[in-house]
């Protein structure tokens, strides 16, 4: 069971990131008074600005922050202070290069950048403790400051480490694993291509090779160790901060970034977990915003989800408010008129408490001069700052709902093992990316809330519980405490769903010689015979379910029945393998297990979720559009309904019960015209 969240905001409320080095002091006042008038009474400061509080090593001094924490408290702003270690000084890097991060052959990255160190270097380690100790002994008593956050969006811009520092770490790491080399050999599997290690200093983090191939069980571990890296760089940090703030001030850091255990660092080193949401990055001209398969925005509500299971109230430390983009790299356009409060409540709605705009005004020097805030270069009031206007009007209205929580028909399985191992086997990521996407995809379109489910380490039967199904797409790795937990489960009265290459591995991400779906074998009562992907000259293949014709996906597991308790469901109706079995129901317990032996699609997890009754759970409510989502979150009984308009064109709901508009208090039923962009909250009587 997983520890309880020591931090919640009493209610809704909006804030946005601020840097008083970027402006001359003149401006202070005026931006704060300007941000109180909007709703904006929190503001993050001080994440990059390290070179302000030391500007040579050794050298302190507190006057520039001192002086607008002054004005700050004059102004009652409440204010969240960053530690500045995602950006180390040039006096730093060039004194001890050694702090620096390396590319793949080696090679340093240099000043000019950010997030250009290592975790591992105890160099920087030292010199990040003191600047954090100095900064919190400093303003922690401040009582305009309400919470700290811990750098800046960990392992965001680059999630791989190849130092010596990292190498050094890394056979440390190693040694605490597996104690000695024979158990780490046998862990690897370096007989393969006599890669047998002899001598720790043999082992190095991964380095160049012939067609970049690597050993995957040796990047797994390297992937775990990067976690770890960062976990214990934030909790160092987290650790001193807790010395001198004051009670009731919290301890976040925000983004969610690759190769990091953030559950792990959320319960470690965190009160609260912050992320930083830019639905906008759907319109960049990089991506395309036509493609069929897209959702486009709306796909952050994914991102959400995840965030929720790492923190179920969580904050949002930089909402999108402007377009995005770097002079390097990324175009996109504007917000149009009705996006900003579309996406605020897109995090409303998902659990999110806090919503800070990323940023006050767009910044006129440096490389993000594309990164648009509220306001533009010119500093007059515009469209963007009347709309936040407008949010913070709508966040006073519906602000009896702070606390919610939200309610999820089904839940998405994941954990780590299966995630990091899918980025370095290519046939597990493209089974999973494609799965996890039509599965979101599916609750979205068919109004299905989903929730994103962690199998870790402490999670036990009676946390699954609250979800009457569970799709665990391509569990290729399993373990006999994740299988346990699994089988307690089922066997309480909960439908496990699982997709093709179930049971494939161990957690080394080796191989193992039994059937498949491995250690799972005996809860599902099945036996997977052959195995293929759909090849390109290949038509699609169905399996006859139910009298339908249902697609199968990119990869098929032929099956077979081994007890007593199952039966098949369907079978497949094409390719070589037409008549053998494609899903196959389990009965164990109170609960059941089935057993798919294809990949998911939006048209077959839509074909799950009514075969195991939870489609559409709120239709005897409303009926919306596709180009809606809906969300439900609960407190004290009461239940607030987020209908979100993704579309420009207007879109007609019905309410089939009588509500109340939270926005005028009104009770409405019947039909409903969304403007473009449009949402409503309403609360069911």
């Amino acid at each position: 069971m997983r520890k309880t969240q020591n931090f919640k905001w009493d209610g809704l409320s909006l804030g946005t990131c601020y840097y008083p080095e970027h402006w001359d002091k003149k401006l202070w006042r005026e931006d704060l008074r300007r941000m109180k008038e909007n709703g904006i009474f929190t503001i993050r400061i001080a994440e990059f600005a390290w070179s302000k509080l030391e500007p040579r090593e050794g050298e302190f001094t507190f006057e520039f922050f001192d002086s607008f924490l002054d004005l700050a408290e004059e102004e009652g702003m409440k204010v969240i202070f960053g530690t500045p270690t995602a950006t180390p000084p040039v006096w730093l890097t060039e004194k001890y290069p050694e702090v620096l991060n390396c590319r793949l052959d080696g090679t340093p990255f240099r000043h000019g950048m950010r997030r250009h160190y290592n975790y591992n270097s105890p160099v920087y380690r030292k010199l990040c403790s003191v600047i954090v100790e100095k900064a919190a002994e400093h303003y922690g008593q401040r009582p305009c400051i309400v919470g700290w956050q811990i750098d800046n969006e960990i392992n965001c811009e680059v999630d791989v480490f190849y130092s010596e520092s990292d190498t050094a770490a890394f056979r440390e790491f190693l040694k605490g694993k597996y104690g000695t080399l024979d158990a780490l050999n046998e862990a690897w599997g370096t007989v393969f291509w006599n890669q047998t290690y002899t001598e720790w200093e043999e082992i190095y983090v991964p380095r160049p090779t012939v067609h970049d191939s690597t050993n995957p069980h040796q990047v797994l571990d390297y992937t775990r160790f990067i976690s770890a890296s960062a976990v214990q760089f934030c909790k160092m940090q987290s650790d001193i901060i807790r010395k001198y703030k004051k009670p009731q001030d919290f301890i976040t850091t925000n983004g969610m970034f690759g190769n990091l255990d953030n559950h792990e660092m959320m319960d470690e080193c965190l009160d609260v977990y912050t992320y930083d949401s830019y639905p906008n990055f759907a319109y960049c001209l990089c991506e395309d915003p036509k493609h069929s398969d897209d959702l486009n925005d709306r796909k952050w509500s994914r991102n959400l989800s995840e965030v929720r299971s790492v923190c179920p109230h969580f904050g949002i430390m930089e909402q999108q408010s402007g377009a995005n983009g770097w002079n390097t790299r990324m175009e996109a356009p504007a917000p149009k008129p009705g996006q900003m409060m579309l996406w605020t409540m897109q995090s409303i709605a998902h659990g999110a408490d806090y919503v800070s705009f990323f940023r006050w005004r767009t910044a006129v020097i440096g490389t993000e001069i594309y990164w648009h805030g509220i306001l533009d270069y010119d500093n007059r009031d515009n469209r963007k700052l009347s709309e936040v206007h407008r949010i913070w009007k709508r966040i006073q209205a519906v602000n009896e709902m702070a606390g919610a929580e939200y309610q999820a028909a089904f839940g998405l399985v994941r954990d780590y093992d299966n995630i990091w191992d899918s980025q370095l086997d290519v046939w597990h990521m493209r089974l999973a990316k494609k799965s996890e996407k039509e599965i979101f995809t599916a609750s979205q379109i068919s109004h299905t809330p989903m929730d994103m489910v962690y199998l870790l380490e402490d999670t036990d039967a009676e946390e699954l519980m609250k979800y009457p199904v569970l799709i665990y797409p391509h569990p290729l790795i399993l373990t006999e405490k994740r299988t346990e937990v699994l089988e307690q489960y089922v066997k309480a009265g909960g439908c496990l769903i699982l997709g093709c290459r179930t049971g494939q591995k161990d957690e080394n991400g080796r191989c193992v010689m039994l059937p498949m779906p491995g250690l799972l074998s005996s809860l599902a009562q099945t036996d997977v015979k052959e195995f293929t992907f759909i090849g390109p000259a290949d038509d699609a293949v169905f399996m006859d379910w139910q009298g339908k014709q249902v697609e199968t996906g990119l990869f098929n597991d032929i099956l077979a029945t081994t007890g007593p308790d199952v039966r098949i469901l369907a079978k497949y109706s094409s390719n070589y393998y037409e008549g053998r079995p494609a899903l196959a129901e389990t009965v164990c317990g109170k609960g059941k297990v089935l057993h798919f032996g294809g990949t998911f699609t939006r048209e077959n997890v839509k074909e799950f979720l009514a075969y195991t009754g939870v489609l559409s759970p709120y239709q005897e409510l409303v009926e919306v559009p596709e180009a809606c989502e809906i969300a439900m979150r609960v407190k004290d009984g009461k239940k607030y309904l987020f209908v979100l308009n993704y579309d420009k064109e207007p879109q007609k709901i019905v309410l089939k019960e009588a509500v109340m508009d939270m926005d005028t208090k009104d009770e409405v039923q019947g039909n409903v015209l969304l403007k473009g962009y449009e949402t409503k909250v309403y609360r069911i009587f």
